[in-house]
């Protein structure tokens, strides 16, 4: 069953320890703390208005897909996703599993929009790491406390972009790769079949 990082629930039950992103080569920085912050408040900004649209569920996962590729990193998520069994995927498979993957996460986490309706997000704090800075912000959903979504932003790109997330603790990318890893393992690792089902799964 795939992990729900918007249910506390999960949160307690997943054990994640660090950042699970030595493997990527990230060089020194340029970005600026102010420009770490702006992006965020942007990305939460955009969130912010999807879910007080009032649009129905495919409309705000649509909305979603455009801020995640806006505003993320989405090769270096894809790649880190896909782990070690990237290694051996051509430039095709590559592009074509990023573009799967993208659809993917607005799908699975698109859809959970409609429950932050009449609640949001707002950016709290911004503070330096190794691969750029670490911004975080508080969720607030109706009926529930308040809890933390952390995003980690960088301009490896060549523009500042968020490049993981951590939701109450819960590692996005190391939780995504778990999965599709697993995934990838029942399809007895075609890399083929994997993209053509990730296009539907959510």
């Amino acid at each position: 069953m795939p992990i729900n990082l918007f249910s506390r629930r999960s949160f307690l039950a997943t054990t994640v320890s660090g950042l699970g992103l030595a493997a990527l080569p990230f060089p020194a920085f340029a970005i600026s703390e102010n420009s770490a912050r702006s992006l965020v408040d942007n990305v939460v900004s955009d969130i912010n208005k999807v879910i007080a649209s009032g649009k129905p569920e495919s409309a705000m996962v649509r909305d979603f897909e455009k801020i995640f590729v806006r505003y993320a990193d989405v090769p270096i998520m894809a790649q880190y996703a896909l782990g070690v069994d990237g290694r051996s995927a051509s430039k095709g498979q590559m592009r074509s599993f990023t573009k799967a993957f993208q659809g993917y996460i607005a799908r699975k986490y698109g859809k959970r929009f409609r429950e932050f309706i009449g609640g949001g997000i707002e950016v709290k704090s911004t503070r330096k790491i190794r691969a750029g800075y670490e911004v975080k912000s508080i969720a607030t959903l109706q009926g529930q406390a308040p809890f933390e979504v952390t995003f980690l932003v960088s301009d490896k790109s060549g523009k500042n972009k968020f490049f993981n997330m951590f939701i109450e603790g819960v590692n996005l990318l190391l939780t995504e790769r778990t999965e599709i890893g697993a995934m990838l393992d029942r399809r007895k690792g075609d890399l083929d079949l994997l993209i053509k089902d990730l296009k539907t799964l959510s």
